[in-house]
């Protein structure tokens, strides 16, 4: 099997433009998230690593950046995903792909691990899914035949917000979730994704006290700094309800349901 990673990142956010280029420790955010999936002991090839974008001219920035990184480029719809995601695994050839989000700098290279381990290990399975983590340290693995199913049966074209759902929310796939293997893995009110400007003073700081160049480090060392730094989580304590508010807003994706129905996805 072929095996890759996707990406979604697009510069134009409503919410805190170019939050992927923002640096970090003097690196651009993505170069961090990049260096994780990197890690990932499924990925053999940095070009096997494909970061999905638009074609829109403001993206442009993006691709050189990403290119000097040593990591692949694709270039699809701006709204739809699904899309973008199905004509990338095309033309990568991938038969299957760990997928993490362009906003998740710190997601966990060892769920990357754990999920396709559990996906090659189960071939009934089309998705496997982490539960229990911190958001935006969950990362997820699938394969070819999710993609094409979800291909086949979605009907939103317009779902950069909420696309995974298609996966996990309409029966097209079958999906198994890999839980936190150690409490040191949890922390319940961590909000570790990057929408807005609090989250991003968050990242500065958990990357100020804990980026080594050259080193990643773990999923149980971001809890526990937190776990030491109590008032940390604050920072963006705020932005949550806003985030879940307009979550739900935005993701209204209808999907054709077995028996031919169309259905909408309950978020």
């Amino acid at each position: 099997m072929k095996i890759g990673a996707l990406i979604p990142a697009r510069l134009a956010s409503e919410r805190l433009p170019g939050k992927a280029l923002k640096e970090i420790c003097g690196r651009p955010a993505i170069y961090h998230l990049l260096d994780r999936v990197c890690a990932c002991r499924h990925i053999a090839d940095r070009r096997d690593v494909v970061v999905c974008t638009t074609e829109q001219p403001s993206d442009d920035p993006l691709v050189p950046v990403i290119e000097d990184y040593g990591c692949a480029v694709f270039r699809g719809s701006t709204d739809d995903i699904i899309d973008r995601f199905h004509a990338a695994m095309q033309s990568f050839a991938f038969d299957a792909v760990v997928q993490a989000d362009g906003d998740d700098p710190l997601s966990a290279t060892e769920y990357m691990d754990l999920t396709m381990d559990r996906l090659l290990a189960e071939p009934a399975l089309d998705i496997v899914t982490c539960t229990g983590l911190p958001l935006g340290t969950a990362t997820k693995s699938f394969t070819r035949a999710a993609m094409d199913k979800v291909r086949a049966g979605y009907r939103s074209e317009r779902n950069d917000t909420g696309f995974i759902y298609f996966f996990t929310k309409t029966g097209l796939c079958r999906q198994a979730h890999v839980r936190p293997t150690s409490p040191d893995h949890v922390h319940d009110e961590a909000r570790l994704t990057l929408d807005y400007e609090p989250d991003f003073e968050l990242f500065r700081r958990i990357f100020e006290a804990l980026y080594r160049p050259g080193e990643i480090f773990s999923l149980a060392q971001v809890v526990r700094f937190l776990r030491a730094n109590p008032h940390l989580v604050d920072i963006n304590r705020h932005v949550e309800a806003e985030y879940w508010r307009r979550t739900a807003e935005k993701a209204k994706l209808a999907y054709r349901a077995s028996n031919g129905s169309i259905r909408e996805i309950s978020v």
